[in-house]
């Protein structure tokens, strides 16, 4: 299975070469859930860091009960790809970074007809959160142009129709305040014991749990279309993917239960997994069927990372870096590229040095028999925020 599958335990398994720093008490986190009731099998990706409790980085297969804690408060978080009508060679930054004052604000009325077609075409009946949709969030979402730097598998990227004089956007967020409230009405009544399948609390959440991830999925369409229009140009979704989920699966001939925290889907199909602001991204083709062995795949549970992985914790980071860089200094970074982001705490939490360097990553998964890299992706504009945001 090569040198990049790691046998914690009987049923944990870690997709990293030794040589990969990961946080121990990540690895506590990813065996202390092994332990719970009906849990069959956990695996950690290579970017696995310490949550609040759970993993980051991991996927979780039950067959008896679902966990909603494991899947957490940001139903549905994900990332899209589009490919943008804009020219690499066209691109003026010093333009576009004073075009982006209104990203943040709610939708105007002149959406609404969009998303009252888009909710009942993705059966969203839920209005409680309107005002949010088209919004990243804080934390580690963001909204990103990007140009394809290198090509490793051209009829790849003629498949996905991405031309490599084009910007790309990426575009990673989630379900913002309806996910967070599903979540803490789960915990409030359930605390984190889980939910069996004959409960009657089981097809309540999970209902509310796909329509999170139907809302994520057009929240980061309006966020791209938003993006689009700042810089005049047009788009078209070349990929859609959740990494915070929970579905039906079947592993082994065992029907069970496949949470996913911050895991990209290896079933899906193609997959960006990012870096940080100041790293390159990578386009892959997950191997699946005759090109990866089943004992990979089911080891894994059909998942790969979501991104680079954090290395420090979030409010250490100022500390760290405040006596080596000025807050002007993290505007720019070390490839050229431009970060708009006027809240200073997450401008030093989201600096590229918190982060594990994505290639690492990619290359764990590619020695692992996972993945085959198809092109990477340089940023050229990192949008986080204009000011404060709290979620």
């Amino acid at each position: 299975m090569g040198t990049s599958v790691q046998k914690i335990k009987e049923n944990v398994s870690l997709i990293a070469s030794k040589n990969t720093w990961i946080e121990g008490l990540a690895i506590d986190q990813l065996v202390k859930t092994a332990q719970l009731t009906g849990m069959h099998r956990v695996a950690g990706m290579p970017d696995l860091h310490p949550g609040r409790g759970y993993p980051i980085g991991a996927a979780f297969f039950t067959t008896n009960k679902i966990y909603p804690a494991l899947v957490g408060n940001d139903i549905g978080c994900g990332m899209s790809l589009w490919q943008t009508s804009a020219k690499v060679s066209k691109v003026n930054l010093d333009k576009w970074v004073k075009r982006f004052v209104n990203v943040e604000q709610p939708l105007d009325d002149s959406w609404s007809s969009i998303i009252e077609s888009q909710k009942l075409e993705k059966d969203i009946t839920t209005d409680r959160y309107d005002r949010a949709l088209g919004t990243i969030g804080g934390g580690n979402h963001f909204a990103e142009f990007q140009a394809i730097d290198e090509v490793y598998d051209q009829t790849a990227l003629d498949e996905l129709g991405l031309n490599k004089k084009h910007l790309q956007l990426l575009v990673h967020s989630g379900s913002r305040g309806l996910g967070q409230s599903i979540l803490v009405e789960h915990i409030t009544k359930h605390n984190h014991d889980g939910l069996q399948l004959d409960n009657e609390d089981f097809q309540d959440y999970l209902q509310k749990h796909d329509e999170a991830v139907r809302w994520a999925e057009l929240n980061r369409e309006l966020i791209a279309r938003r993006f689009l229009d700042t810089i005049r140009a047009n788009g078209n979704c070349t990929l859609d993917i959740n990494h915070n989920l929970v579905s039906p699966k079947t592993i082994d001939d065992t029907e069970g239960w496949l949470h996913r925290k911050g895991a990209t889907p290896s079933d899906a199909g193609y997959v960006v997994i990012p870096g940080s602001r100041g790293d390159y991204s990578y386009l892959v083709k997950p191997l699946t069927g005759d090109d990866s062995s089943v004992a990979n795949m089911s080891t894994s549970l059909y998942s790969l990372a979501h991104g680079a992985g954090r290395k420090w914790k979030r409010g250490e980071c100022h500390g760290r870096l405040g006596h080596k860089y000025k807050r002007e200094d993290l505007y720019r970074t070390a490839l050229g590229s431009r970060v708009i982001c006027g809240n200073k705490e997450l401008l030093y939490d989201e600096a590229p040095e918190a982060y594990k360097k994505c290639e690492t990553v990619i290359s764990d998964m590619f020695d692992a028999g996972l993945i085959e890299v198809v092109a990477k992706l340089r940023p050229v504009l990192t949008f986080k925020t204009n000011g404060d945001c709290s979620s």
